[in-house]
Parts: C-alpha cells; structure tokens; sequence
C-alpha cells in the first residue's frame, strides 16, 4: 500500500472512531427490497423510526429494526449516557449490493434457467442534531 493511501486509510479509521454506525452485511434480500425499507427510515429520529421498522409488514424491516438498536447502542457506549427521546438521528443509511448465489433452475427441452439469489450490506449512522449542523 503507498504512502498516500495508507495515510488517507488512517484518517478515516480516525474520524469513524467518533461516529456511531452499524454493518449488517450479507443479508439474503435483494438491494431493491432492501431500500425501500431504507427510505421509509432515513433521516428519521431514531424512536420514530424504531416504531415505523416496528409496524411495517415488510421482512427487512426486522432486520434494519436490529441494526437500528445495534447503532444506538454503539452510540450509548461510546457516549457512556442512555439516549434521550428526540435526540439521535439517522444521519446515513445506504445499501450495497454483496456477492450473489447464482444458480440453475431447470427448463423445458433441456435448458437451463439461471436465477439469481441477491444479498446486500446495510450500513446506519446516528447521531445528535447539533453535530450535524456542525459538520
């Protein structure tokens, strides 16, 4: 790794280091349904969209609603005070294709179909309302 590149690495392992997030990573829905369960959150205060995860009939759903509490927990640890009501934020949440199972399904008159077993990573950011107005 050149010099560059590696002092660029360690600057953002520093700045994450102040950051709350959560990864889920390799989660077998597909990115497409995945966000649309993003959208319904984003930019929310965290207890408002814990309870639209919470009533929400969609399948990935439950999972963001895990990685939601998994977020404000990394934010409680790493602030050592319990979060408040109207406080945290969803600053970031954005969903990335992961590797995807590709398989055969059979066909009429010897084919082979191929059908594609999607999976994505989902990574949430949280934080308070005065430090995004100062970033």
């Amino acid at each position: 790794m050149g010099v560059r590149k590696r002092q660029s690495a360690e600057m953002i392992k520093e700045a994450r280091k102040s950051q709350s997030f959560a990864k889920l990573r390799n989660v077998p829905t597909s990115p497409r349904k995945m966000r649309l369960v993003a959208d319904m959150v984003r930019g929310q205060e965290v207890f408002k969209a814990l309870g639209i995860l919470k009533f929400s009939n969609k399948e990935a759903a439950q999972r963001v609603e895990k990685l939601l509490r998994s977020a404000i927990a990394n934010w409680e640890q790493k602030n050592e005070r319990k979060a408040e009501q109207g406080e945290l934020f969803i600053t970031t949440i954005f969903v990335d294709c992961a590797p995807m199972l590709k398989r055969l399904r059979p066909a009429p008159q010897g084919r082979g179909y191929r059908i594609r077993k999607r999976s994505n990573h989902v990574t949430l950011f949280v934080d308070t309302k005065d430090n995004n107005a100062k970033a």
